[in-house]
């Protein structure tokens, strides 16, 4: 790719969004798939880069293919998750019991 233009359009990207941009870090490397660029930022600012529901790091991804295909690479995209940030450190969510609801209210609506 043109002089890894894919690289630093990443990171003008981030920059723009985290609350620490001088810890964002893009790491590039080059196989017979493609280019994998892998973004390094501060673990505070991962809901920034991820997004609700991943929407963020998704519009990344989209943009990041179209910025491939200008100069007919294959462009991933991989966001480091450092430790202690992923979801399964979370507490579970409980799970509700529906059999205790009291529907009465509604009983009579016809639909």
């Amino acid at each position: 790719m043109a002089q890894e233009k894919d690289q630093e359009f990443v990171e003008f990207i981030v920059k723009a969004i985290v609350g620490v941009p001088e810890d964002v870090r893009v790491e590039r490397t080059i196989d017979e798939r493609g280019v994998l660029l892998t973004l390094h930022v501060n673990p505070e600012d991962m809901g920034y880069v991820i997004g609700k529901r991943g929407e963020t790091a998704q519009a990344i991804r989209r943009l990041l293919s179209i910025v491939g295909r200008k100069y007919n690479a294959n462009v991933a995209f991989k966001i480091f998750e450092p430790e202690g940030s992923r979801r399964e450190d979370r507490a579970p969510r409980e799970e509700t019991n529906y059999d205790d609801v009291d529907t009465s209210a509604v009983e009579d609506i016809n639909l």
